[in-house]
């Protein structure tokens, strides 16, 4: 269980509690990225994509990122961030911070994001 003085940011990549889960949902501990601002939200919640193995069949999907191993984010293979998953979850369910992301690769995220939801709505600059 993560400590008092840990803190939880944009941008981070952590181990995360996603059970229990209900119909197709993800399940068990896997990395995500978190994508809600350090300001938003009066309550102890961060706002996650998850990450999952990357499969070539992920090309078809525009809601599926492909990410490359790095030392900054320290993932253990070739992988994809999932933006149609997205979800919003108690603090007490991130386990450990293994990496981040850098700042061109949450801008995607958020971009991917937001055309989850509308696929024609666009962030401007």
């Amino acid at each position: 269980m993560m400590g008092i003085s840990m803190s939880i940011d944009q941008g981070d990549i952590w181990l995360v509690k996603f059970y229990p889960k209900t119909g197709s949902e993800i399940s068990k501990i896997r990395p995500a990225i978190v994508v809600s601002h350090n300001s938003i939200g009066k309550l102890p919640l961060k706002t996650v994509v998850p990450i999952t193995e990357w499969k070539d069949s992920y090309k078809e999907y525009p809601w599926m990122i492909k990410v490359e191993k790095t030392n900054q984010n320290n993932l253990s293979k070739i992988s994809a961030v999932d933006c149609f998953q997205i979800k919003s979850f108690s603090d007490e369910r991130f386990e450990k911070k293994i990496g981040q992301v850098n700042e061109n690769l949450l801008k995607e995220i958020h971009q991917t994001i937001l055309k989850t939801l509308n696929p024609i709505y666009n962030i401007k600059e």
